[in-house]
Parts: C-alpha cells; structure tokens; sequence
C-alpha cells in the first residue's frame, strides 16, 4: 500500500534530518540512503520503504511504501513521525491529517 506524504503549500521544507529524529521519536530506526535517482528510508528486517524527494538535504513529499507483511503499527508510526513535522496525506479523496 502507497501513501503520499507532503508539506502543505508556502510551508519551508524539512530537512531529512529533521525526518529521522522525528522517525526515531517514534520508536523507530531510520536508516537514509542517497541515490542517484532519489532517496530512500529504510527500516532493519523489514519491506516498508520510503522513498522521499530532497534536493539539497531539504524534502517537502515522500511515498511510503508500506509492505503489509511488516505490520500496521510501523506505518501508524510513520504517519505520526510525519504528522509531527506538519506534513499531510493525500489521496484520491484529497488532504488528510497524519495524526
């Protein structure tokens, strides 16, 4: 299951590191990769990825790629590490709080 996460507009982006603290306030342990072509959150045995947009250290939306088989309390977890930041969902149905 995907779910995009992103700053509401005219909001400064976050810096990936601000993204970790708030990741790891949550009881989790962030692992960030730089690649050519993007960047990636990982997370120790387990499928659920992140795949977050940054130019220069700075991100304003991600996908989280949530793999079921991980369980849901690691994307709720997500979720509030975003939601804690200011960011939003959003899907087909529009914007939704990530709280």
């Amino acid at each position: 299951m995907e779910i995009r996460v992103h700053l509401p507009d005219m909001e400064p982006p976050s810096s990936i590191s601000e993204v970790m603290v708030a990741l790891r306030s949550k009881k989790l342990e962030p692992s960030h990769q730089k690649k050519d072509w993007g960047d990636w959150i990982t997370f120790p045995n387990k499928q659920t990825v992140i795949s977050i947009e940054s130019m220069r250290g700075l991100a304003s939306s991600a996908t989280v790629e949530h793999d079921e088989a991980d369980g849901y309390e690691i994307n709720e977890s997500i979720l509030a590490a975003f939601g804690q930041l200011g960011w939003v969902g959003s899907d087909e149905e529009g914007e939704f709080r990530l709280d």
